[in-house]
């Protein structure tokens, strides 16, 4: 897995209610493991990792004190397209894995699909997705289309595929947006654009943690067979 993996640790993580309050969302434990820690797991092979931080940041520093993991930490909340610019100079000037903490996986390791899978000369973006129905702990509307050929479109409605938290992007686009916090929806916007950006259909197992009752169903997923 020959990629730079940046782990999205900075949000506040309000729609877990009470959950948040004293610690930040990549620490709830789910079936007795941390969310981060899970996310850890998946990237074993990829190097270097950074995490960022923000809301409660110094706890998500103290877990990870001793492993060879990078805390990129943000004074002012980033979004995703802020907070992966600012840790460029950890993860290099090639393409990265990016993946947030908060979903939980089965049937495989994602990260390792989507190296499988890349193509630089095709792909500015790779995007691990499913389609939007039936998918446990998700809420709203899908996130695209994909064609035949496997490039994503935006989705106007319910009909499309949903992005599972996990991607290879290259990076070249982040120097082209002003300002320091902005979403990757942007750069996905240009690479759209430029049809050079794709989805890979998951056939896993997937499970949003966004809320309570998404924990619940992550922990409903770990333990069926």
């Amino acid at each position: 897995m020959p990629f730079p993996l940046m782990i999205f640790a900075a949000g506040f993580g309000t729609r877990m209610r009470e959950l948040t309050a004293t610690r930040p969302k990549p620490l709830i434990p789910v079936a007795g493991r941390a969310l981060l820690d899970r996310a850890l797991d998946l990237a074993e092979d990829a190097g270097p990792v950074v995490v960022n931080t923000h809301y409660l940041g110094q706890q998500i520093a103290a877990h990870l004190a001793g492993r060879d993991v990078a805390v990129s930490h943000e004074e002012e909340i980033l979004e995703t397209g802020g907070g992966l610019k600012r840790a460029l100079p950890l993860l290099g000037d090639g393409p990265v894995m990016t993946l947030n903490p908060d979903v939980v996986w089965q049937g495989g390791n994602p990260l390792a699909a989507l190296a499988a899978h890349w193509d630089a000369t095709r792909m500015d973006a790779l995007l691990l997705v499913k389609e939007r129905a039936g998918l446990p702990g998700r809420k709203g509307k899908a996130d695209f289309l994909l064609d035949d050929a496997g490039r994503i479109t935006r989705a106007p409605g319910e009909r499309g595929v949903v992005y599972l938290g996990a991607q290879i992007i290259a990076t070249g686009d982040l120097s082209v947006i002003a300002g320091e916090a902005f979403s990757l929806n942007l750069i996905w916007d240009r690479m759209i654009a430029r049809g050079r950006a794709f989805g890979l259909v998951w056939s896993g197992g997937w499970c949003d943690v966004g809320s309570p009752e998404g924990l619940a169903e992550a922990e409903a997923l770990l333990a069926a067979p």
